[in-house]
């Protein structure tokens, strides 16, 4: 039997064979099918049917499942949903284990969530800084808005810990986004 950490570079280096059989097209295609539709079809059927209470409840347990040492906090102000990844368990599994075959692991998160977003009716704000650390905060396609600010909206907001940007190479960031094709990359 495959474990789970395992799993991650099974799933990653998919990505990487994806990429090179048919380019970025073909793996944007799997993200919205084989995950976004498919896999997570239970989030996308709570998410589509209660908006915000529907994403606490998916990330929620999700979350707690795969991060039960609480490597993540969980806040909302209304109907915005804001997570703040400190230890994320697939991404920190490929960084302690030396597995890095596809170019950005962490974009197959947007690439399945953004295309669910937007079918809700939510648009995204997220960075990850490619070290296991990120943040998202969803939000009303209909009232776009800037990120909150730093320690407003979330309690232990990843912003605010010293290795969010000192130890890493590069942040990604999505603004206003439903799209991995959305990325902005600050070096």
């Amino acid at each position: 039997m495959l474990g789970c950490y395992d799993f991650c570079g099974y799933y990653e280096a998919t990505f990487q064979w994806l990429e090179e059989r048919g380019g970025e097209e073909l793996l944007h295609e799997y993200w919205l099918e084989a995950i976004s539709k498919d896999s997570q079809r239970h989030a996308r059927d709570l998410i589509l049917g209660r908006g915000a209470d529907g994403m606490m409840e998916y990330w929620g347990h999700t979350l707690n499942e795969e991060s039960p040492d609480q490597g993540f906090s969980m806040s909302r102000e209304g109907d915005v949903v804001r997570i703040d990844m400190h230890d994320c368990p697939s991404k920190g599994f490929l960084l302690r284990n030396g597995l890095e075959q596809y170019r950005d692991y962490c974009d197959h998160c947007i690439g399945w969530i953004g295309p669910l977003m937007k079918d809700a009716g939510y648009v995204i704000h997220h960075e990850h800084n490619h070290c296991g650390q990120c943040w998202w905060e969803f939000h009303k396609a209909e009232n776009p808005s800037s990120p909150s600010d730093i320690g407003k909206l979330a309690k232990k907001d990843v912003r605010l810990t010293e290795d969010w940007k000192e130890h890493c190479k590069k942040l990604d960031a999505f603004f206003n986004a439903q799209s991995v094709l959305e990325k902005k990359t600050e070096p």
